[in-house]
């Protein structure tokens, strides 16, 4: 699109009772309070959509995002509503992902890319980035799901992948898995 065609979309979205985004000429656009509400509302019907996916109907969740992004613009607020009740109102989607609550909050959690651990720590898997269907296939034929526990042991020189314990099982994470990997600290191996 062109430069003018951007700004003539920007100034549609800023007027009107309920602008959806602030704009100021020379300076950019932001998400007015309208426009991020919409917004929410639209992360929360797609994780909504993927955790009930995955849940109720057993799709894998490397399958669930993009069948989310077919969907979320075309559920009703009633099925949006019956799908948070059956799911018991859930804060995080089957990746980590926070659900953004019916009234626009959003829990967040403390955590820290799995690529800046360093050996001899245990963590807990917090969040993985639904990006890459691959490898959220690869992680989950290693049971690294959100709230999996595991022992950072070593990092391979020249590589710098990472060598972890899950279930006893030793795995190596290259850079390309461990950067969308948000874990939390759970406590000090012993050695």
């Amino acid at each position: 699109h062109s430069a003018a065609a951007i700004t003539n979309m920007a100034k549609k979205l800023s007027s009107g009772e309920k602008p959806l985004v602030e704009y100021k000429p020379y300076a950019g656009t932001r998400l007015s309070p309208s426009g991020r509400m919409v917004a929410l509302e639209v992360v929360r019907h797609h994780r909504l959509i993927e955790l009930y996916l995955c849940e109720a109907l057993g799709v894998p969740w490397d399958q669930v995002h993009e069948e989310a992004e077919k969907l979320e613009h075309h559920i009703s607020e009633d099925l949006e509503a019956r799908m948070a009740a059956k799911l018991g109102d859930p804060r995080f989607d089957p990746h980590g992902a926070p659900i953004p609550t019916i009234d626009g909050r959003v829990f967040h959690r403390e955590s820290r890319c799995l690529d800046e651990v360093e050996p001899g720590e245990t963590v807990e898997v917090v969040e993985v980035s639904d990006h890459d269907p691959e490898l959220l296939r690869y992680l989950g034929g290693h049971g690294l799901y959100p709230n999996t526990t595991f022992n950072v042991v070593s990092r391979e020189a020249f590589s710098n992948a990472l060598v972890i314990t899950v279930d006893q099982k030793e795995i190596r994470l290259g850079e390309n898995a461990t950067r969308h990997i948000q874990v939390t600290y759970k406590k000090k191996e012993l050695k």
